[in-house]
């Protein structure tokens, strides 16, 4: 995940976290927060541990979370949909998620909240629309996985 997060620096708010995050989730169920949290200190590590940082502690566990919520056995036509939507909301409202820690760590009005969201929507938009076609890599990321996963054993 950080490794691929590193070779997408170029392109602001184009990455794959969503797709890593998602197919894990599916495969690995609550393991996949072994991963998730791997990368979050990896970040942390290797950027700085400051205000920037808190809220990765939550906000990928939120599309973890999410993915948690979906039926198991989502019809095979519709998978790749619904994985690529809940990662494209997730990327529209990280911005949300983002500002309440922002906003305490920099003493920020609930005007102030609201205005920090309101300057970050482009990134949103971005941020959505990417993960949202990137999010055509979950579901062969998911065969993969399983793929290795039923040759280790």
């Amino acid at each position: 995940m950080y490794i691929s997060k590193m070779l997408m620096e170029f392109a602001p708010n184009i990455h794959l976290l969503g797709v890593f995050t998602t197919a894990f989730t599916v495969v690995y169920r609550k393991k996949a927060l072994y991963p998730i949290y791997i990368y979050v200190f990896l970040n942390g590590v290797f950027s700085g541990f400051s205000s920037w940082w808190i809220p990765y502690l939550y906000i990928w566990t939120v599309l973890w979370g999410a993915v948690m919520l979906l039926p198991r056995n989502l019809p095979k036509k519709i998978r790749p949909v619904v994985y690529m939507a809940v990662c494209a909301v997730h990327g529209f409202l990280f911005g949300i998620l983002y500002a309440p820690v922002q906003a305490v760590v920099f003493g920020l009005s609930w005007q102030g909240m609201l205005a920090w969201i309101a300057a970050g929507m482009p990134f949103d938009l971005i941020h959505g629309v990417s993960n949202f076609f990137c999010g055509i890599l979950i579901c062969p990321v998911i065969s993969a996985l399983k793929l290795a996963e039923k040759n280790i054993s």
